[in-house]
């Protein structure tokens, strides 16, 4: 059993949302440190972001404020607040990447249900690119896809017994609904949900590499993958925590940036 949302839902528009503004700290910076929490709904989108890089510039703040408009749509109202992350942190990664966060991690191999809903739930937006939710459940399947056809998709899907909008039609969005960085980390990471949020973090915290790095050696190895971390580690069950850095790098890289990481997660 496993529920899936598409990038168009409120929550995950808020991940992208944030992934934006990480791509634009990469840009400035080749290592910057930054969080960003986003709240959206109803025409009003808040910001908080803390980073180490130099966000402060006209041109930058102008960015994010595209960023967010071309994500959630022309006419939201940006409220940005950036703040310098605490010092202490900042001075934590000033000599190389040591770990950004204390927390358990696990990877666990995706099942053939999870990645078939996935498949679905990628169909179902190519046609319908609006607000939608799915669960797979055996041979049920909840489909709640907001400007669509309700007939035309449950005929779409016959191998299930497929349920379409069961509460009826609906227009779905941040005019519906509000959305909030790393509230869909199910739908994002399967069974290896843990603590800490995959969105609006640089590489240096623990809650994006880590998560990144248990998850891909999970189905690598087919088994499930556990490390325990404490802030300030340099190494993580004997292996360096800047390597666990440069491989989460280089996947996020592969994907296209941390905003096209925000919009499926993990699967």
């Amino acid at each position: 059993m496993i529920e899936k949302v598409n990038p168009a839902h409120p929550d995950k528009i808020a991940d992208r949302i944030a992934g934006a503004i990480v791509d634009i700290a990469y840009k400035v910076e080749d290592d910057p440190t930054i969080a960003v929490e986003v709240l959206i709904g109803h025409g009003c989108c808040h910001i908080i972001v803390e980073t180490s890089a130099n966000l402060l510039r006209n041109e930058i703040l102008e960015t994010i404020h595209r960023a967010a408009r071309r994500i959630a749509g022309p006419f939201v109202q940006v409220m940005l607040s950036i703040y310098p992350q605490d010092p202490h942190l900042t001075e934590n990664q000033s000599g190389g990447f040591r770990c950004g966060d204390n927390g358990i991690f696990r990877g666990v191999p995706l099942t053939d249900e999870q990645k078939e809903l996935s498949s679905i739930a990628r169909e179902i937006y190519g046609q319908f690119p609006s607000d939608g939710k799915y669960i797979l459940n055996g041979e049920r399947l909840i489909i709640c896809q907001s400007n669509a056809n309700s007939a035309e998709l449950a005929r779409s899907y016959p191998e299930y017994h497929t349920i379409v909008n069961p509460l009826g039609d609906w227009s779905g969005g941040t005019d519906v609904d509000t959305g909030a960085t790393n509230r869909k980390l199910g739908s994002d990471m399967a069974d290896s949900v843990t603590g800490g949020g995959l969105h609006g973090k640089d590489l240096s915290k623990a809650d994006v590499s880590l998560n990144i790095y248990t998850f891909l050696k999970a189905q690598e190895t087919g088994k499930p993958v556990e490390l325990c971390c404490a802030i300030g580690d340099e190494e993580i069950n004997g292996i360096p925590y800047a390597d666990i850095v440069e491989q989460a790098r280089g996947y996020i890289q592969s994907i296209g940036g941390f905003e096209k990481f925000a919009e499926w997660g993990l699967f």
